[in-house]
């Protein structure tokens, strides 16, 4: 071959007589002895994440295992291995179980972990989701290992929220009438086929359409049945004309997915990940995934995970803007919770249903006084209000006053202040709650807004590292359950890398 002959080139009019360099082989075999060892070196993080990995009760994964020392049958990977890969590469922002096999293939570090063996994409993919009550296991292991090494105190917790992208496109979204249509097909296309297995094709052929038409069919009836819940949520939620008018639509790709806004004002379909971290060195205690777009109402079971992967309550919750509802403020203080966070908005007092009604300035409800030790009003004309009844309305008590319908129809200013009324004219009176009151006196300290000046820093840190680092822009894996679990493979990653930087490294240096 022509780049296996040496080149001979010769300076022009020196006199010399041609060079001659060594050629390149690269049409050859070659047969050399590998130290599987030394493919990577001492402080190497793949032996950090094997050695940690090693050390944590993995009994759940094996659970599931029918090969026996002893019997018949094909051994199975270790799941001790198939972890550390799954973390490994995660770590490098690889979540493809493809990618995986072809870097077991020539990777230096994939190749130590497996002993120069190459695992096949469909063990690494069938383990990644099918034993999510192990990984959780497995998540709350590792947690405990970073509160042995001091580096989790719980005593604050900054929580928050990221959008993250399904594997879904914008188009598969489909509505009602759309999605019985395709289902319609699909069902009159299977029975089209007949029998698959009679046909003269080979097995893995046949399994894999009998897969695809299922899984089609599986989707689609997915789809149905989480439009019937979108639609529910939309008529509870729902108040203007024009909105209700739009039809609710479904990914007919992950039917559990919504669409929601995303980055620099965009929209698409996605997941709602809800992150708590401990606020000592930035470890994540608890994740979870929700299909709200708003997180108003994800504080509480975000306490849970901690509790449960912890075995106790953090101290004090620090959260933005959407999360301090009036249910989660007094459920914090039911806890024993400190709870940082803005103050929820108020809604400004409206008379535009006086106006409309005719009523007459002078009798807006300004111009009532309230006697405080006799719980009443008096109008302007001075015929009093006595209490009706209360009810709790936004971290608000409203209370109403109505006058009697006698002392209405008789007074002279009657179409000033209650025109066309059947009843006695009423006034609200508005109090905070018990709850609502402590808390916006707390953030009225400068000790609490310092504190929640510091939650960017903290709380999303690890989106930040999350999305960046691991590459968790966009979801690979589809459905509620599988994308909660992929979601606890990132964080479970990310949580390991904190161990390794701020234990494990240390740790080698002062024993070299």
């Amino acid at each position: 071959m022509e780049n296996d002959k040496p080149r001979e080139t010769s300076p022009a009019g020196n006199g010399r007589p041609p060079v001659r360099c060594k050629p390149i082989q690269r049409r050859q075999l070659l047969l050399r002895p590998v130290d599987v060892e030394k493919l990577v070196p001492e402080g190497h993080p793949v032996r950090a994440i094997w050695e940690l990995v090693g050390t944590l009760d993995l009994e759940a994964f094996y659970a599931g295992i029918a090969a026996w020392e002893g019997e018949a049958g094909r051994p199975v990977w270790e799941p001790r291995l198939l972890i550390s890969l799954w973390i490994y590469a995660y770590k490098d922002g690889v979540s493809s179980a493809r990618e995986v096999t072809r870097l077991c293939a020539y990777h230096p570090a994939y190749q130590w972990l497996t002993g120069m063996e190459v695992v096949n994409y469909h063990t690494l993919a069938d383990f990644r989701i099918h034993h999510k009550k192990a990984l959780d296991r497995l998540f709350s292991g590792v947690l405990g290992v970073l509160s042995h090494q001091g580096l989790i105190s719980l005593k604050r917790v900054m929580h928050d929220g990221t959008k993250v992208k399904a594997s879904a496109a914008d188009k598969s979204f489909r509505r009602k009438a759309t999605l019985a249509a395709h289902l319609e097909r699909a069902r009159e296309q299977v029975a089209r086929m007949g029998d698959p297995r009679l046909e003269q094709k080979s097995q893995r052929v046949v399994r894999a359409r009998e897969r695809a038409l299922r899984e089609k069919q599986e989707r689609l009836t997915k789809a149905l049945q989480e439009l019937q819940q979108v639609e529910a949520t939309r008529s509870k939620v729902l108040a203007k004309e024009e909105e209700k008018k739009k039809e609710a639509r479904v990914s007919t790709t992950d039917p559990e997915a919504r669409v929601m806004l995303q980055a620099k004002g965009a929209y698409g379909p996605s997941y709602n990940v809800q992150i708590s971290t401990d606020a000592q060195v930035k470890i994540i205690v608890g994740v979870g995934l929700s299909q709200s777009t708003s997180d108003a109402g994800e504080l509480e079971p975000a306490v849970e995970r901690i509790e449960a992967n912890l075995g106790q309550k953090p101290g004090q919750m620090v959260v933005d803007a959407a999360y301090p509802t009036q249910e989660a403020i007094e459920a914090m203080a039911r806890e024993g919770i400190d709870l940082i966070g803005p103050l929820p908005e108020r809604r400004k007092a409206s008379w535009d249903s006086l106006k409309r009604r005719g009523v007459s300035l002078d009798f807006y409800p300004q111009a009532f006084s309230y006697d405080s030790s006799a719980d009443r009003y008096t109008c302007p004309a001075g015929k009093v209000l006595v209490f009706e009844t209360q009810e709790k309305q936004g971290g608000w008590v409203r209370y109403r006053y109505r006058a009697r319908v006698s002392d209405c129809r008789a007074c002279p200013f009657q179409a000033q202040c209650c025109p066309g009324t059947q009843k006695g004219r009423s006034l609200v009176r508005m109090e905070q709650t018990p709850e609502l009151a402590a808390f916006q006196a707390k953030m009225q300290t400068a000790e609490a807004q310092q504190i929640y000046k510091e939650r960017a820093g903290v709380a999303e840190f690890p989106n930040a590292w999350i999305k960046d680092k691991i590459g968790l822009r966009q979801f690979r894996l589809r459905g509620r359950i599988k994308v909660t679990m992929e979601a606890v493979w990132a964080c479970l990653t990310y949580n390991i890398c904190q161990w390794i930087r701020l234990c494990w490294r240390p740790q080698r240096w002062v024993q070299a």
